[in-house]
């Protein structure tokens, strides 16, 4: 992961030169990635926003070919190319996140190998608040706060994703629960191996995405709404229309 480790460690540099604090510079690090991220989260929602709909359509298919598993495989294909849909359009952002984890980990684990100043050298043991050496794990507190903000950004999650079409619903509660009660467990028990910078940059970016979550659920709810609104305008002038042709029809 070295391609980008040193990225990331050019920009940690810089941001340190800037600001002159390690624990700082990793927590604006973890702000300006998780802002570069950010439309991707926003671009998930407002592709699954019409998911309703498709979910309707998805189900009548595996109704009317429950027992023909090409046929219902064929037609889910045909829904999701008219629809647009991506079934793996959820794990896009963590697909695109996994790498820069692992840059960053490979970064904090071997600084001097990314960032080969004589400055950053010393930098990486700085304390910060509580921690005496970002470069040793932190035990307790950010373990904690890296679970539990794990835990509620992944619950708004899986309050926010609709089911997928065509998904199996006991196989994807049995995934959602994984995801929830799961992998916040083994964040936590990660984070008290790894550097404790490394659990600031997850934690940090964990309360960041709760506040996307509030700001994505914002817009798929204006998404909604409008939604909702154009149809009750079209089945308006449909009515309209209907009086019309029987006006018409009645002064013949």
């Amino acid at each position: 992961m070295g391609f980008i480790a040193k990225p990331i460690g050019y920009l940690l540099q810089l941001i340190y030169k800037l600001v002159g604090n390690y624990g700082i510079s990793l927590i604006i690090l973890t702000v300006i990635v998780k802002l570069v991220l950010y439309p991707l989260y926003a671009k998930q929602i407002k592709s699954t926003a019409d998911m309703s709909d498709m979910s309707e359509k998805a189900k009548e298919i595996q109704n009317r070919y429950a027992n023909d598993r090409e046929k219902m495989n064929e037609e889910m294909q045909k829904l999701y190319a008219e629809t647009g849909f991506n079934p793996m359009s959820g794990c896009l952002p963590m697909l695109i996140q996994f790498p820069i984890i692992m840059g960053l980990f490979a970064l904090l684990r071997n600084p001097m190998k990314y960032m080969p100043t004589e400055t950053m050298m010393f930098a990486n043991h700085e304390s910060f608040l509580w921690i005496k050496d970002l470069a040793q794990p932190d035990l307790i507190i950010l373990p904690i706060a890296a679970g539990l903000a794990t835990f509620f950004a992944f619950s708004m999650n899986s309050a926010m994703t609709m089911q997928q079409p065509g998904a199996n619903p006991g196989q994807q509660k049995a995934m959602n629960a994984i995801m929830k009660y799961f992998f916040p467990l083994s964040i936590l028990w990660l984070a008290r191996s790894y550097p404790a910078g490394l659990a600031i940059y997850w934690a940090g970016g964990q309360f960041m995405q709760i506040f996307f979550n509030l700001r994505i659920n914002k817009i798929r709810d204006d998404m909604r709404a409008e939604k909702e609104k154009k149809k009750l305008t079209e089945r308006a002038e449909k009515e309209l229309a209907r009086k019309k042709r029987a006006r018409m029809k009645g002064s013949y």
